[in-house]
Parts: C-alpha cells; sequence; structure tokens
C-alpha cells in the first residue's frame, strides 16, 4: 500500500505542476500544443504496450462497440486538455484549479442523475455548498466561471464514460488518443503548409517541450494506474486535491494572477464543501479497504 500512495502522490504532483510546463510552451498556440500533445502521447503509449507485450491481448480489445464509447471519451478529453492549457497560458490558472476542486462533487452528482445512484442525506450539504459557492464566484466575476465549469463537466463527463467501458486506463488512453491522431495530425501538417506550425519552427527547446508532452502525459497516467490497484477509495478521495491545491497556489503566488477577498470567500465556501466531502466520506467507508477501479487522467 506504501508504494501505491507514492505513486500516487507522485501522479498528483505532476499534474499540480503541469501549468509550469505548459507556460514554456506559452508562445505556441493551445490547438497546437493538443495537437502533439496527443500524437506523442499515442506512440508513447503504443511502445509502451509493445515493450510489456500486451499488443496481442490490446488488438483484440478493440472492437466497434469499444471504438464508440471510446470515441465520445476522446471528444471529451480532447476538449479537457485543450481548454486547460489555453486557459493556463492565458493566466486562468486558478479558475482552472476551481474546475478541479468542484470536480469531485460535480461526479458524485453526476452518479446520482446517470447512474441513478443514491446518496446519503449528508452527501448532499457539499454539493449544495459547491453550488453556493459557485453561485458566489458568478456574481463576483460579473460572468459565469465559464473555464472552471468546462473543465469540470468535461472532465467529469469524461470520467463517467470511463467508468461504463471496459478497458483499463493504458488501453483506454491509447484508444482515445488513437482516435485523435489523425484529426490532430492533419491540422498539425495544415498549419506547417500555412507556414504557421510553431514544431521545427521555434527552437530546439520548444521542440523538445513539444514532443514531451507525451511523456508528461503518460507518465502520471501510468503511476495513477499503478496506485488505484492497490490503494483505498478514502485515500484517493484526499489525495486527488493536491494538485488543484498546487495550480492554485502556482496562479497566486508564481503567477501573480489576481485573487480578491471576494473570490476567497467563494473559494473558501467550495473548500469546505470539499472538507465536508471528505471528512463525511471518510468516516462512512473507513472499514472499506476495496482498491478502487482504474481511471482516466483528464
Amino acid at each position: 500500500m506504501k508504494k501505491g500512495i507514492l505513486y500516487g502522490i507522485g501522479a498528483y504532483l505532476a499534474w499540480g505542476f503541469f501549468p509550469i510546463y505548459w507556460k514554456f510552451l506559452h508562445h505556441v498556440p493551445a490547438i497546437q500544443l493538443i495537437g502533439h500533445r496527443i500524437i506523442w502521447s499515442c506512440l508513447l503509449l503504443l511502445v509502451v504496450i509493445v515493450l510489456t507485450k500486451q499488443w496481442d491481448e490490446f488488438r483484440k480489445t478493440v472492437n466497434l462497440k469499444v471504438l464508440r464509447i471510446y470515441t465520445i471519451a476522446a471528444v471529451l478529453i480532447g476538449i479537457n486538455w485543450l481548454v486547460y492549457v489555453w486557459a493556463v497560458n492565458s493566466n486562468f490558472i486558478v479558475e482552472t484549479s476551481l474546475g478541479y476542486f468542484i470536480n469531485p462533487l460535480l461526479s458524485v452528482l453526476m452518479g446520482v442523475i446517470f447512474l441513478k445512484e443514491r446518496l446519503r442525506l449528508a452527501q448532499w450539504i457539499p454539493v449544495v455548498l459547491a453550488a453556493i459557492g459557485v453561485t458566489y464566484l458568478t456574481f463576483i466575476y460579473g460572468r459565469l466561471p465559464y473555464i472552471a465549469l468546462t473543465l469540470a463537466f468535461s472532465f467529469g463527463l469524461y470520467g463517467l464514460v470511463k467508468k461504463l467501458s471496459p478497458l483499463g486506463s493504458l488501453y483506454g488512453l491509447t484508444i482515445e488518443t488513437a482516435i485523435l491522431f489523425v484529426p490532430a495530425l492533419i491540422y498539425l501538417i495544415a498549419m506547417e503548409a500555412n507556414s504557421t506550425a510553431a514544431f521545427l519552427h521555434t527552437g530546439i527547446s520548444s521542440d523538445l517541450l513539444m514532443i514531451g508532452a507525451g511523456v508528461v502525459t503518460t507518465i502520471p497516467l501510468l503511476m495513477f494506474a499503478s496506485a488505484a490497484k492497490s490503494i483505498p477509495l478514502w485515500v484517493v478521495g484526499l489525495l486527488q486535491y493536491i494538485a488543484p491545491t498546487i495550480q492554485f497556489l502556482l496562479g497566486v503566488f508564481l503567477y501573480k494572477e489576481p485573487f480578491s477577498q471576494h473570490q476567497l470567500i467563494g473559494f473558501g465556501i467550495v473548500w469546505a464543501a470539499l472538507i465536508f466531502f471528505v471528512v463525511e466520506n471518510y468516516l462512512a467507508n473507513r472499514a472499506t479497504v476495496d482498491p478502487i477501479p482504474e481511471m482516466g487522467e483528464g
């Protein structure tokens, strides 16, 4: 279990520090970054499958039904990746963190709506608190926090699809990136033809970072997949807040994004909801030792 916790912490730390990586590529359009993330992730995942001698097993899992499910997942994770990278490089890191703070509560609500799951009465309290927090922030911003909500809904729906899908993280993300591979490649070739491509035109460091997008996508996912097999659900419930907490701190203290007292109140309401959610969930499930099913990253 200790090794699983270390893998889990490693995965969430990597996701937490993602903004720094994308900031190094702020001069590259977000959609081009996502194109490279898809292509290099897909190639790396295929290499992992081949090197671990899982190719024959992987091929047997691919059929029309699987492709239909994972096409939906691919579209959702593509939207999530694009909005996240654009938001980070447009100085909205704080709002991206809000999206991932409210995502667990939104996922609970989706379970009620789509999977007919039943909540304990106490579980409704953090859901209502989070809604109050988001409503308050809407008034403060003068608009819906659309970046946070897009990230939360896209990743929440992605998690829902993954829960209903038959494959684990490695095979699932490989199929998802493979589905997006051709559109991404066509787009990048078109950018090259139009002389607007960044790859091979903005310096070797940028080229290596774009290729490295596949590595920074794949390694945390594999670490999480290993952790998910050996640690209880309540542990993951605690670890999952590492990433948005780091993102929030980076946005406020490293990149000096504005954060007013009114925003603090709105975030504080959401944080209170999360603390209540985690404590209530732990108390209700502390006797449970079953490991959680594998999940996909966003």
